[in-house]
């Protein structure tokens, strides 16, 4: 991790509830039909005005940038410890996505168990559908019911 002061962090955080998502997604595993987990921070702007993200990065220490097709720059941050450990910085200073940034932490510690229990699948999901309740998006979600299919869970 960088080094950041309480001003960074705040301003990082200020920067987030304005112009980034939290993300738990479920991604298909490559080499298997088994699916898993992913907790992502990602951050954008303008690519004409993405300094920003750069600073942000090198004061956090973590996470890649990339340039997208329509002008966009993201920051993305990837994985459950990397992402529980900056909220965990971060949160006393969000003020928007508060729910979003503890259901994620929550979602990491759940992560971090070596084996998950159906009860603990079970709240991943229900955190799923909270996140992208409380997110802005312009894409269709997945329900609760598709989302028990995929992992093979009755509820």
């Amino acid at each position: 991790m960088g080094s950041c002061s309480k001003i960074d962090l705040a301003y990082i955080a200020g920067f987030l509830d304005g112009d980034g998502s939290l993300m738990i997604q479920i991604k298909k595993r490559n080499d298997s039909k088994k699916y898993r987990f992913m907790l992502t921070i990602c951050m954008y702007q303008n690519t004409r005005h993405e300094k920003p993200l750069f600073w942000i990065k090198n004061k956090l220490g973590i996470g890649y940038i990339s340039k997208r097709n329509d002008n966009i720059t993201e920051l993305r941050i990837n994985g459950y410890n990397q992402v529980k450990k900056i909220l965990t910085l971060l949160i006393p200073f969000i003020k928007f996505k508060k729910i979003q940034a503890k259901t994620l932490i929550e979602s990491a510690k759940l992560l971090e168990k070596k084996e998950l229990k159906k009860a603990d699948y079970l709240k991943l999901v229900n955190y799923i559908t909270l996140v992208q309740s409380t997110n802005y998006t312009a894409r269709k979600k997945r329900t609760k019911q598709e989302l028990f299919q995929i992992l093979e869970l009755t509820p």
